[in-house]
């Protein structure tokens, strides 16, 4: 294993969000507050408790899923497009660093990010209203599982995209409306017997529903099930990067 390589990789993407601060970090904290402002206090006064839990502190799962998910997969398929924009990736392809490293390096550095993201929201979300954390490393383990899995789609989304545009589709026309759709904001319990099944194939009603049985230990979906789709997501992404360095699908085009 080259961490020398790792290392660089790492590095050098930490580097371009401490350049770019103010959009890597400052901007989404920005935005996750004004949810808490709009479905805290404005919809919040409307629904005093779900299951026992106030209501601003039942949202604040989804609303750190919902910056995890998007940041995850910006920050993932930005860092691996650049370098095919520029046309770097050939230097990449041709030193003596295996795929397995080059995805640490982009992968790790993209997760650390939405980690400490999802870790600062925590925090501003902890002096608006009150928090419990009932499982803290469950917690953990969800938000690191869920930052690495969507971090791996998002480097698929930067070798599959050609243009700056495509960057932004999956995250502004899926993940997002999944995010929404999956019980970030409410329990699908509230919902009538058809769209309780419906959501029931959305993917992020899992990790909302896992992460949010970490702090409260209410769940719309058994917490093993929200592990074990979670891990199934995390090992389709991996098979799907090594389909794409085993071929060399818009990597060496």
């Amino acid at each position: 294993m080259n961490f020398r390589a790792i290392g660089a990789i790492y590095v050098f993407e930490m580097s371009r969000t401490l350049r770019t601060l103010l959009q890597s970090i400052v901007s989404p904290v920005i935005s996750t507050c004004l949810y808490f402002v709009v479905f805290g206090a404005a919809i919040g006064s409307r629904i005093s408790e779900i299951d026992g839990v106030s209501y601003g502190a039942f949202i604040v799962p989804g609303l750190i899923m919902l910056s995890l998910l998007t940041q995850s997969v910006s920050n993932a398929a930005f860092g691996i497009y650049f370098p095919r924009f520029t046309g770097t990736i050939y230097e990449l392809l041709s030193a003596p660093v295996s795929a397995l490293e080059i995805v640490i390096g982009y992968v790790g550095a993209a997760a650390t990010k939405s980690i400490a993201l999802g870790l600062i929201i925590l925090a501003t979300a902890a002096l608006i209203v009150p928090l419990n954390i009932a499982h803290p490393l469950w917690m953990a383990a969800f938000l690191v599982l869920t930052a690495v899995t969507f971090s791996l789609l998002g480097f698929i989304i930067g070798i599959w995209a050609e243009t700056f545009e495509q960057l932004q589709i999956v995250p502004l026309l899926v993940i997002t409306p999944l995010t929404f759709l999956g019980g970030s904001f409410y329990s699908i319990d509230m919902l009538p017997p058809v769209w309780q099944t419906v959501s029931l194939f959305n993917p992020v009603v899992y990790l909302v529903s896992g992460f949010r049985w970490s702090f409260t230990e209410i769940s719309d979906v058994g917490v093993g099930v929200s592990l074990g789709m979670t891990c199934l997501f995390l090992v389709i992404c991996l098979m799907i990067i090594g389909w794409i360095f085993k071929t060399g699908y818009r990597l060496k085009t």
